[in-house]
């Protein structure tokens, strides 16, 4: 599914208007790319959507990682770590990470790969910038590359249990 209304590229993807009959003007507040999935806000308040995308919110990742991620890579990851945006360098802010055990997430419709490739592991990534395939730059930068990424929270909101394509009416950031 794309994370938007509009599908100016005319992919063969479902767009977020396909899921349920939003009001007009509805935007879609840090959206994720395709090959991303998880906790999308959606909203019809252009100055909800930037306060929302502002370093003011953490928002939490579970990524999963080629690899077995370990303690000095975590590290590098809390302290910040230099990407490319925008054709420069960049060095993320500080953050939170962690390893976590294998979290309990419906098999995606789309497999990523199997285990005759190697082992694989789990991240919390916890930031509270937003700049283009953020996460995915940041785990390739200390040298486990992201297999799957799922954002679960946006400050105080969490997925939870919410269903895949599920929507939930929330009035906390107004």
């Amino acid at each position: 599914m794309i994370s938007q209304f509009v599908n100016p590229a005319k992919r063969k993807k479902k767009l977020l208007g396909e899921l349920y009959d939003f009001p007009i003007k509805t935007m879609a507040i840090g959206r994720l790319d395709v090959a991303s999935e998880g906790l999308l806000f959606l909203t019809t308040d252009g100055k909800v959507s930037e306060e929302i995308r502002s370093s003011k919110y953490e928002k939490e990742y579970y990524v999963q990682v080629d690899g077995l991620i370990n303690q000095e890579a975590i590290e590098k990851l809390k302290t910040g770590v230099e990407i490319g945006f925008d054709g420069k360098k960049y060095m993320t802010k500080p953050g939170k990470a962690s390893i976590i055990k294998n979290p309990k997430f419906p098999l995606r419709s789309q497999k990523i790969r199997d285990a005759r490739h190697g082992p694989t592991s789990w991240v919390a990534i916890i930031i509270r910038e937003g700049k283009f395939r953020q996460v995915r730059k940041m785990t390739a930068a200390v040298g486990f590359p992201t297999l799957r990424l799922i954002r679960v929270r946006i400050d105080k909101i969490k997925l939870d249990d919410l269903a895949v394509g599920g929507v939930l009416e929330v009035d906390y950031f107004i």
